[in-house]
């Protein structure tokens, strides 16, 4: 036996010393919030002085889980929580979601590929994150179910819309208190991004990939924004070529496609390889 145990371990286990805290007797002293654990304080863990402490432990939870899972990439799907599955396209609250419906099936059939691809790996490689909420990320999440793979979904505590679908992973289901460790995660691994219509968040994150590979921040990588249309009517991007405050060069940042097909043709295009063997490097 090692010296420290069966474990090796020198010290004692951390929740090991939470469970004999728990049954140490009830007096004035160990009823006070200062004797209970640091790491065991909710109360302690929330203050303002905290943030730095919580900032990591959310870059920290989800980095491990996904290491220990063995995930060296995924590719990554942005897009509205407000995009309904043609099913529910009369319930659509106005005339052009009813009409951009037709993206939750594209979305769904994207992932279906990508998915395929994924399981032929292990599900290491090419494995779909979504932010895990409605629309197009439940269109994401259902296209892997169905395939039989799996999943990361990376949900935000909001005021509405952000529940977590029924077709994520659970067990690569995550949620975040902070956008900025949220939108770490996004990219750390991505190896393509499909963007599909959308609203704000779509914008935000689309903008920060679009920013990060503009500045060279970023290596990059296949940018495909699903359905033309939609994005030159929201964005005038030759505007801003021409305005001088982008290069025309950054137009080539990303392209359109239309659907599911269309995107993982550009994702094998780009890695130069057939589609049973997309890797990262």
């Amino acid at each position: 036996m090692a010296e420290g145990g069966e474990s090796g371990r020198r010290f004692p286990d951390a929740r090991r010393d939470v469970e004999t805290w728990e049954h140490v007797p009830d007096t004035a002293q160990t009823r006070s919030p200062t004797y209970r654990l640091a790491f065991d304080d909710p109360d302690f863990l929330m203050r303002d002085e905290l943030r730095p402490v919580r900032l990591q432990l959310e870059l920290l939870k989800t980095e491990m889980t996904l290491s220990e899972r063995g995930i060296v990439s995924t590719i990554v799907m942005f897009g509205g929580a407000r995009i309904p599955p043609p099913e529910l396209a009369d319930d659509a609250r106005t005339p052009m979601l009813r009409e951009l419906c037709r993206y939750y099936e594209e979305a769904r059939d994207f992932a279906r590929r990508a998915t395929a691809v994924a399981l032929e790996g292990g599900n290491r490689e090419n494995v779909i994150c979504t932010g895990g909420g409605p629309g197009v990320m439940e269109a994401g999440n259902r296209g892997v179910e169905e395939a039989g793979g799996v999943s990361i979904s990376l949900n935000i505590v909001l005021p509405h819309e952000q529940v977590p679908n029924l077709y994520g992973t659970p067990e690569l289901s995550f949620n975040f208190h902070y956008f900025a460790i949220r939108k770490m995660h996004f990219l750390m691994r991505a190896k393509a991004i499909a963007v599909f219509p959308g609203g704000f968040g779509t914008l935000d994150e689309l903008f920060e990939v679009l920013t990060l590979v503009q500045t060279r921040r970023m290596a990059p990588l296949p940018i495909l924004l699903f359905g033309r249309a939609f994005w030159e009517r929201i964005v005038n991007w030759q505007a801003l070529s021409e305005a001088g405050t982008i290069a025309e060069e950054d137009l080539g940042l990303f392209r359109y496609v239309e659907t599911g097909a269309e995107a993982w043709e550009a994702i094998e295009a780009w890695y130069g390889e057939p589609e049973a063997t997309v890797r990262t490097g």
